[in-house]
């Protein structure tokens, strides 16, 4: 099979080509080599760079922010985690925040938030369920310390908003977001239950199916029976949206209902990214960040509280640093439907160990040495400030660090497999807070 176009090892989270995926020969990538003639500003940033053991002084660049997004230069790295966890906590304590976001598939996040708000089910088994294929990295000793801190807040803290955690990815369609609309149809139209049921014959997944297995067949399937699938669950969205308003409204069904359609739209979310042709990669790719932004507006819009969104840097950035594959991040979407209340946090680092999947066929990752970053990267100059691990408004930058923040330039961006690629990013046009980290190691992966 051909595939006259490379795509980016980065961040596919199981969108990639079939024909890719089949043949095992995706190309690495040529990443931008621009850099800067603006001299080095150190001394300027290092006027706004305050150190990462004083929150408080992140807590005021984030304000009244009611989504952060909190990226990572790579999918698996432990201080990484444990920073959001960290910056997580703080949040909770100090600014009402109540939720925590993961680029995660929307079904996984509600079987995670069942166990977070109401003791359900054992995190640690979900977490070996759900994220493996693209997900793998998730499935971390750091993740579950802080998923299982989650749940032990809500029962201490029981006269405090409890915590939630949800998934604002469409990979996989699982079970428990079809349940949640089958209970619905249930309990408020049973009229619409068998037609419903009939156009998601075949498409919820099976009990004791895997989430890696079930990705992999998605994108193997042939075009026609992908759009096929897209259209069924369309229609059942389609049929629960025109006519699958409760019988009776109050305040209590209009927020069953409108469960029920978030629910029917992040499966069809799901399948509608996988109907999209090969050919169109970099559609498929504003697709889903779209609908990453969306799922993640909506949980703001009826959840309320106020979220902590842990994805790539790429996503929750403003602009791509890979524009032919990935045209519109996540974060782009999020800035024009909150303008303000979404606030872009970068995140990069300057040495040590990261985990990437050897090649596109391996299940498991493997922990890879990164070396100091050379001169003309920005993390060579960000190495340089004063404090080791820091944080910086970059809005706030003076003047004589503008220039430098402008200008696209190297940037380490490790994704799900490994690669030497270091793309071209522009700092100040990407985010609006930069996190630096002097060293970084493998997260724990669990097994």
């Amino acid at each position: 099979m051909s595939h006259a176009r490379p795509v980016s090892r980065r961040r596919l989270l199981g969108l990639a080509t079939a024909t890719v995926l089949a043949s095992g020969a995706l190309g690495a990538g040529t990443a931008a080599a621009g850099t800067s003639s603006a001299a080095e500003p150190v001394d300027a940033l290092n006027r706004g760079a305050r150190p990462l053991s004083d929150l408080k002084a992140l807590g005021r660049m984030v304000g009244d922010a009611h989504v952060v997004g909190l990226g990572e230069a790579s999918h698996s790295a432990h201080e990484f985690f444990t920073l959001k966890q960290r910056v997580f906590r703080h949040l909770v304590a100090t600014k009402g925040f109540t939720t925590f976001a993961l680029e995660a598939s929307w079904s996984t996040g509600l079987r995670l938030d069942a166990y977070v708000t109401r003791g359900t089910g054992d995190p640690a088994q979900i977490m070996r369920d759900e994220f493996q294929g693209q997900y793998v990295f998730w499935n971390t000793q750091e993740y579950l310390d802080l998923i299982r801190w989650m749940r032990r807040y809500n029962l201490t803290h029981p006269d405090r908003p409890q915590l939630r955690f949800v998934g604002n990815d469409l990979g996989y369609a699982g079970p428990d977001a079809f349940h949640h609309v089958t209970d619905y149809l249930a309990a408020h139209r049973p009229d619409l239950a068998e037609r419903i049921g009939d156009l998601y014959a075949g498409l919820k997944p099976a009990a004791g199916t895997e989430a890696g297995p079930w990705m992999l067949g998605q994108l193997t399937k042939e075009l026609p029976a992908r759009r096929a699938e897209a259209d069924r669950a369309d229609a059942a969205l389609a049929l629960l949206r025109d006519h699958g308003r409760p019988r009776t409204t109050d305040r209590d069904t209009e927020r069953a209902h409108a469960r029920a359609l978030q629910n029917a739209t992040a499966i069809t979310q799901s399948y509608t990214a996988y109907a999209f042709p090969d050919e169109q990669f970099p559609e498929r790719m504003r697709y889903r960040d779209r609908a990453m932004a969306a799922n993640t507006a909506w949980w703001l819009r009826h959840e309320g509280g106020r979220i902590l969104l842990a994805s790539n840097n790429g996503h929750v950035a403003y602009t791509s640093d890979n524009p032919d594959e990935f045209p519109e991040p996540t974060g782009a979407f999020l800035r024009a439907q909150l303008g303000p209340d979404y606030v872009s946090i970068g995140l990069t680092f300057n040495q040590g160990t990261v985990n990437a999947l050897p090649d596109f066929t391996a299940q498991q990752p493997k922990a890879y040495t990164v070396t100091p970053a050379p001169k003309g990267h920005n993390e060579y100059t960000l190495d340089k400030l004063r404090y080791r691990d820091f944080s910086i408004d970059l809005r706030a930058a003076p003047p004589a660090a503008r220039a430098w923040l402008a200008a696209a330039r190297p940037t380490r961006s490790y994704g799900l497999y490994w690669s030497t690629d270091n793309p071209a990013t522009a700092l100040g046009r990407s985010y609006d807070i930069l996190i630096h980290l002097h060293q970084v190691e493998a997260a724990h992966i669990l097994r």
